[in-house]
């Protein structure tokens, strides 16, 4: 991934130096096992810890001889350990190495979008405590329907994000599994119980059956996840965009003093952070497809998975990573206007009550049908002429012979659309 949409706490986990250190700690947990087992001499394990040392380049410059990098890796750590090297990596076959160590590099990048989504978890609480009354309109087809608040839109992001949470422990959970299993995952040449002991060093359930792969729905399945993550993301960013519109205008992401916005117009003020979201979303939704189709793999194993995950392992865990810390900040220093909010919100003159006039009429003995008719053709003159609603259904004889001035006056208020915000904020921040 490119260092501009980058974070180094992620970097450092996808790094070439990180993964062989990885490989290395999986070969030693063998080694150790194997020792107890008695399949190794004992002391193994220690001078490979010792004395084993990564070298990136000389592994990069064996495997160009070679073509084959874990046997570059085995050879490099062999010219440091000496003649030791020779026990480890007994009975296992690349697979055991390469997949147990890719399931540790995402369960240590997931561990890390777990806090970015907790600070994001955060940051929405005490915006939609601070606007739970703050009211607004709410929009359907992008088109003013009935008040809501803006505390509301945000608690429905809250909620939006602990399913993702929730979801991401999940995933992390799916590919918590190790394989020492060997070709085939048969067991042919290596005890089952060197898998058990990697696995508890590493925090992992054992694989139940490994085909020399770890089956990779596991993997479809975490990535589905980050690209479920990035479709929330997005979700907010294009509602920020909208609200930031010059017509709208109730958001503004934060302009720093010195920010410029164009390179031709001084006045601009453009919601750049919010789109980049939503380019960054559509990359790593673009890896889901790719880590499903890695589920069918030739028999017990090919490697056409392989090149996929060297591009989407990293890829999409240091992209959300980048994205969820961006959208954190984005939601703490956002500049809310309440007062365009209530303008916005009066701009129809009315119109967002139709509904409840209509409902009214109803309960005083019209039917349904004819009510929708009579207040939705006072609302279409209302809207051409730009004339209060109020005051064209005051003069229609039916609706003054049904409704009294003083409910029509009720029914023209915005607290009963309000009067359930408390309930809905105990059943999300319960």
């Amino acid at each position: 991934m490119i260092a501009r949409y980058s974070r180094k706490e992620l970097t450092i986990i996808w790094s070439e130096e990180n993964k062989y250190k990885i490989w290395l700690d999986v070969e030693i947990a063998a080694a150790r096992a194997m020792e107890k087992n008695g399949q190794i001499p004992r002391g193994v394990a220690s001078i490979v810890k010792k004395k084993g040392k990564i070298n990136v380049n000389r592994i990069h410059n064996i495997e160009a001889k070679v073509k084959h990098d874990v046997i570059a890796f085995l050879t490099s750590i062999a010219e440091k350990v000496g003649i030791k090297a020779r026990y480890l990596h007994q009975g296992m076959t690349s697979s055991d190495v390469l997949d147990t160590s890719f399931n540790i590099q995402l369960v240590q990048s997931g561990k890390i979008l777990l806090k970015d989504i907790d600070q994001i978890l955060k940051v929405l609480k005490r915006q939609a405590k601070k606007h739970k009354f703050t009211p607004c309109i709410g929009r359907s087809h992008g088109i003013h329907a009935e008040p809501t608040t803006f505390g509301l839109k945000l608690a429905s992001f809250y909620e939006e994000f602990k399913r993702n949470r929730k979801r991401l422990i999940e995933a992390i959970d799916e590919v918590s599994t190790c394989a020492i299993s060997g070709a085939v995952g048969t067991f042919a040449n290596v005890n089952p119980n060197v898998e058990k002991h990697v696995a508890k060093k590493f925090g992992f359930k054992v694989e139940p059956i490994s085909t020399q792969v770890i089956p990779r729905d596991r993997h479809a399945f975490y990535f589905s996840v980050l690209g479920i993550i990035a479709g929330s993301i997005e979700k907010i960013a294009i509602e920020i965009r909208h609200l930031q519109r010059t017509e709208v205008y109730e958001i503004q992401e934060y302009f720093s003093k010195n920010q410029k916005g164009s390179s031709a117009m001084p006045h601009k003020k453009n919601p750049i952070l919010c789109e980049n979201l939503t380019g960054l979303s559509r990359m790593v939704r673009s890896y889901v497809i790719p880590a499903l189709e890695n589920i069918s793999l030739w028999h017990e194993r090919d490697i056409s998975h392989s090149s996929v995950e060297r591009n989407i392992g990293p890829d999409a865990n240091i992209i959300l990573d980048f994205a969820l810390v961006r959208l954190a900040n984005i939601l703490d220093k956002m500049i809310i206007y309440p007062k365009t909010m209530l303008t916005n919100l009066n701009m129809t003159k009315g119109l967002i009550f139709s509904q409840e006039m209509m409902l009214e009429l109803t309960k005083s003995g019209t039917p349904r049908e004819k009510a929708y008719r009579i207040i939705q053709k006072y609302a279409n003159q209302s809207f051409t002429k730009k004339i209060d609603l109020v005051e064209l259904l005051k003069k229609d004889k039916l609706i003054k012979r049904k409704i009294s001035t003083n409910k029509m006056k009720n029914i023209f208020n915005y607290s009963k659309h309000f009067k359930y915000v408390n309930y809905i904020f105990r059943r999300v921040f319960n």
